[in-house]
C-alpha cells in the first residue's frame, strides 16, 4: 500500500518492543483507542465523497496524486463488487480509511493484480483467494495524536481474511514502509519494484502476509486485532433480503480483553 502515511515509520517499532508481555503497554493504548472506535461501512454517495477526499488530502501531502478540481481521490476499483470499502471514526470523526478486495478466480480484479497479473494470475487458476489492501489514507492531524490509528485501521485486513478463508494478504508496499509490514504481519517480498497504480512519483514491491498461518502467534503479540465471527460477518458479509446494512460496526477486542 503505497499510500500510507509517514506514521507508520514512526510506529513501525512499536509493536515489537514488548511482544513477549501478555499485555504490552502498546497493546493497551490501541485497545484504549479501540473502546472509542467505530468502523463504518462505505454504502451511501456521501460517505464515499468523505472518503475520497479524506484520500485526497492524505495523497497530496505526500505528493502522491496530482491536485484536481474535486479534491477527491477514486478509482474503478472502487466499483467493483469485490470491494469493501470503510471509514473508521474515533469520536465520531472520520480519521482513516481503507478499501478491501477479496480476490479470487471468480472476481480476478484488485489493485495489486492490475500490476502483477503475471504472477498472481496463476496462482487465482490454481483456486488460491486472497485479501487486497489499498487506498490507505489517514488524517494527519489525528494521526500525529494518536500514532496507533494505522493498527485499528490494519485490523481489517486480517479480520477480511478470516471472513473470506483467504490465507493470504497480498500488498503493494513502498520500500520504506516494508520494514512494519515484516515485523507486524512477517510479510516477505513475492514481486519486484513497479510502479503504483493509481498515484504518482511511486514505486511498490508486492508483498504477501501468510495471515491465517500466523493467526495465533499475531493474537499473542497483538490483541487488538482479534474479532468476533459476528463482526466479521457485519464488516463483509452481504445483509439479508429486505435488511440494510449496519451503519456502523463496534470492534470487538476488547470482549477477549474482558475475559481474559
Amino acid at each position: 500500500m503505497c499510500a500510507q502515511l509517514t506514521s507508520l515509520g514512526q510506529t513501525a517499532g512499536a509493536g515489537g518492543k514488548d511482544a513477549s508481555d501478555s499485555m504490552s503497554s502498546f497493546a493497551r493504548h490501541v485497545l484504549a483507542l479501540l473502546d472509542r472506535t467505530e468502523y463504518r461501512r462505505c454504502e451511501t454517495g456521501e460517505d464515499f465523497e468523505n472518503i475520497y477526499r479524506l484520500r485526497y488530502n492524505a495523497y497530496r501531502m505526500n505528493d502522491l496524486v496530482p491536485e484536481n478540481a474535486s479534491r477527491q481521490v477514486h478509482d474503478e476499483f472502487d466499483e467493483l463488487p469485490n470491494c469493501h470499502t470503510f471509514g473508521i471514526y474515533i469520536d465520531d470523526r472520520l480519521v482513516s480509511t481503507m478499501r478491501l478486495h477479496n480476490v479470487s478466480a471468480d472476481n480476478p480484479a484488485s489493485p495489486a493484480l492490475s500490476v502483477y497479473r503475471d504472477l498472481l494470475t496463476p496462482r487465482l487458476a490454481a483456486g488460491e483467494v486472497f485479501i487486497d489492501p489499498s487506498r490507505f489514507a489517514v488524517d494527519a492531524e489525528w494521526s500525529r495524536l494518536y500514532p496507533q490509528i494505522p493498527y485499528v485501521t490494519l485490523r481489517l485486513a486480517g479480520m477480511a481474511c478470516f471472513h473470506f478463508g483467504a490465507p493470504y494478504c497480498i500488498s503493494m508496499i513502498r520500500e520504506d514502509h516494508a520494514a512494519f509490514y515484516k515485523r507486524i504481519y512477517r510479510a516477505r517480498p513475492i514481486g519486484d519494484a513497479r510502479p503504483y497504480a493509481g498515484v504518482i512519483n511511486c514505486f511498490a514491491l508486492l508483498y504477501q502476509a501468510d495471515v491465517l498461518a500466523i493467526k495465533n502467534e499475531t493474537y499473542a503479540r497483538f490483541p487488538f486485532f482479534r474479532s468476533t465471527p459476528m463482526e466479521r460477518r457485519l464488516m463483509f458479509g452481504k445483509p439479508p433480503a429486505g435488511e440494510l446494512a449496519p451503519l456502523t460496526i463496534l470492534p470487538t477486542a476488547k470482549y477477549f480483553r474482558e475475559a481474559a
